[in-house]
């Protein structure tokens, strides 16, 4: 059965958060993961604009699958960015394509919007991952190398006085 794909709606929190929980600790990050239901509420639907969209996969009233973008609005291209931050199709539901149909709905989403890209990172240790996105066409960068500062670092280089 091919998933229904939509984009969330307040009414799918209680089933998105799971989803999102089950991202954290696919990536060993649940350590640090702060998200909860008011958060989503506020932040993906009540903010204006949102700071997140998503896109979910719906098979008979229960969510197999999220993808969680924002828009990057200015580019070098004059043209917005539509950045994946995350995407998770629950393990039960794995080996259906609906990864591939969540990323096919961010990319008409990215064409309406007038979107000159669609961008996100793979964790390296993630090779099924890459594969997957690579099965979809995508290439890695080779010339931009990831970065980011967080914790102590963040701060740090926020106290710095020049």
């Amino acid at each position: 059965m091919t998933p229904s794909i939509h984009p969330a709606t307040e009414q799918d929190i209680p089933q998105l958060l799971p989803l999102m929980r089950a991202l954290a600790e696919f990536e060993d990050y649940l350590d640090v993961f702060a998200v909860n239901e008011d958060i989503l509420r506020e932040q993906g639907f009540r903010k204006n604009p949102p700071d997140f969209h998503a896109l979910v996969a719906d098979e008979d009233g229960t969510l197999v699958g999220m993808l969680v973008y924002y828009l990057v609005p200015f580019t070098a291209t004059a043209r917005p960015t539509l950045y994946v931050k995350e995407l998770y199709v629950a393990e039960e539901a794995r080996g259906q394509h609906i990864g591939e149909h969540l990323m096919r709905a961010a990319a008409r989403e990215a064409t309406t919007r007038g979107c000159g890209a669609l961008r996100w990172t793979v964790a390296n240790w993630n090779t099924s991952g890459q594969r997957f996105y690579e099965r979809l066409g995508a290439r890695a960068n080779p010339v931009w190398t990831d970065y980011g500062l967080s914790g102590p670092a963040l701060t740090a280089l926020a106290e710095i006085t020049v």
